[in-house]
Order: C-alpha cells, then sequence, then structure tokens
C-alpha cells in the first residue's frame, strides 16, 4: 500500500485510541458506590464570569471510602464551588463548613445504580459514534485518494478492510471498558 493509505490509517489508529481514553475518562466521572475525584471532574464553576473546572479551583481529596472533600484555593469561591456541584447533575449534596466542602456519597439503590449504567452506556454510544465518524472520514479520503489517481482500486479495497479491522478492534476495546464500568456500578 502507498505511503498516503499508511498515513491515513496511523491517522485513523491514533483517533480512535484518542476517542477510547476520552471516553474511559468521561465514564470515571459515572458515579459508583465510592468515592473518586474523577466523580467531579464535569464540574464547571462560574469563576468571575469565566467557566473553569473545578479541579483548577480547589484541591480534591478522598479521605474516607464515602467521602469527598473540596478545598478551595480562594476562600471566596466557596459559595460557587458549592452551587456549581449542586447544579451540576451528580445528585451530590455539599457540606460547606466556610473552608473545606464535604461531600457524603450515599449508598446507591438498585434503581439509583440502573440509571448510571444507562448514563455509562449513553456515554460508550458517543464514543462508538465518534469512532464511525473517524472511519467515514477515513473512507471519504481514501475514495478521494482513489479518484484523484494516486492509488488504485485494489489498494483502496485493502485499506477500506484494514481500515474496519482497526475500527473494530477499537469499539471492542471500549467495549469491553463499559462492562468494566457497568460491573463496577451494579457491584453492591
Amino acid at each position: 500500500m502507498s505511503e498516503l493509505i499508511d498515513t491515513l490509517l496511523t491517522d485513523a489508529r491514533e483517533r480512535m485510541a484518542k476517542t477510547v481514553e476520552s471516553t474511559t475518562n468521561e465514564l470515571g466521572s459515572v458515579r459508583t458506590g465510592r468515592a473518586t475525584t474523577s466523580l467531579l471532574d464535569r464540574v464547571v464553576v462560574d469563576y468571575y464570569g469565566a467557566p473553569t473546572p473545578l479541579k483548577q479551583l480547589a484541591t480534591l481529596g478522598t479521605p474516607e471510602a464515602r467521602l469527598l472533600t473540596v478545598q478551595p484555593f480562594d476562600a471566596g469561591s466557596l459559595k460557587l464551588i458549592e452551587k456549581a456541584i449542586v447544579d451540576s447533575g451528580l445528585g451530590l449534596t455539599p457540606n460547606n463548613d466556610g473552608k473545606i466542602i464535604r461531600i457524603n456519597i450515599p449508598e446507591l439503590n438498585e434503581e439509583r445504580r440502573k440509571d448510571m449504567v444507562k448514563v455509562a452506556k449513553k456515554i460508550g454510544e458517543e464514543g462508538k459514534i465518534a469512532m464511525r465518524n473517524v472511519r467515514r472520514d477515513v473512507l471519504h479520503d481514501l475514495k478521494k485518494l482513489k479518484d484523484d489517481g494516486d492509488v488504485g482500486a485494489d489498494d483502496e479495497h485493502r485499506a477500506e478492510g484494514e481500515l474496519q479491522k482497526i475500527t473494530d478492534a477499537a469499539i471492542a476495546d471500549l467495549d469491553g471498558r463499559l462492562k468494566a464500568k457497568e460491573e463496577e456500578i451494579l457491584e453492591v
């Protein structure tokens, strides 16, 4: 196969790997029964008019299995952080003592666990859609190469098969990570 095709396939492989990592990070923010600072990754605080990720405004900690602590660098941002956590839709209730915010992570009931699995599956599906979009873009580029006469039809066909193998492997990797997350959520 030509160097152009190899470049396209390498690019597809890298973009799909980044999608798997990004989706895995987002899955980390789905709540399970135990405390983890990644739960707060999606929390964005309106800090002096600028949307700022919580982890840039405070030190996050997990002193106990069911407790998160948020210690702001600027004590004046305490109320803003507390409001952002409440508004985040994570179902967490922050307790503010004037210096630090403590968040108790309640035990998940069966219904809430099933809801969290649905959220995880939705995140996983968004990752798969992103990978299919990468595949579509590369297929378009391969067709353009063939139409422009840069590569032959046989090379294009072989490259399409290789691209499908790359896509299948990336989706299988994501499915494995999603299954592990579902098991973690459903674990009592």
